[in-house]
Order: structure tokens, then C-alpha cells, then sequence
């Protein structure tokens, strides 16, 4: 199942919000066929050691729980 690409940018904006209130963000970067979603933390969020778990743990679950057709979420690899 194709992931609908709009409805995940929605969805990363709300995510934003928090992020951005602590002066980090995150960007889209990439999402296969898989489904597997990249993003690149950003901002006060590259350099924190809690970013992964932001990640796997509330990133992840939020856009698997919302979004039909996510599987996993992953960083990118710069």
C-alpha cells in the first residue's frame, strides 16, 4: 500500500509543533514503496542524544498509528 505522502506532511506538521517549541524540527526526506519513512532531525534536535528515542518512540508510533501503510521510520544516514 502507497503511503499518501499529503496526509504524512500533515501529519509531520502537527509533530512540528512540539518539536519546534524546543528548537528542533524535523524534515521529510524520503518514503519508499515499503513504506519506510527517512527523516533528518534538525535544529536543537540533531545534536540531542534523546533524538532517537523521539524517533522510534514517538515519532514512529504516531506516524504508524495514523497513517495506513507506514511500517518504519528511520533516520537518514548524511
Amino acid at each position: 500500500m502507497a503511503v499518501n505522502r499529503e496526509l504524512l506532511e500533515e501529519t509531520l506538521d502537527i509533530i512540528r509543533q512540539s518539536l519546534q517549541a524546543d528548537g528542533g524540527d524535523v524534515e521529510l526526506i524520503d518514503v519508499n514503496d515499503e513504506g519506510v519513512v527517512t527523516l533528518e532531525m534538525q535544529g536543537a534536535c540533531a545534536g540531542c542524544p534523546l533524538s532517537s528515542m523521539d524517533m522510534s518512540e514517538g515519532i514512529e508510533r504516531i506516524l504508524m498509528e495514523h497513517i495506513p501503510g507506514v511500517t518504519r521510520v528511520q533516520p537518514a544516514m548524511l
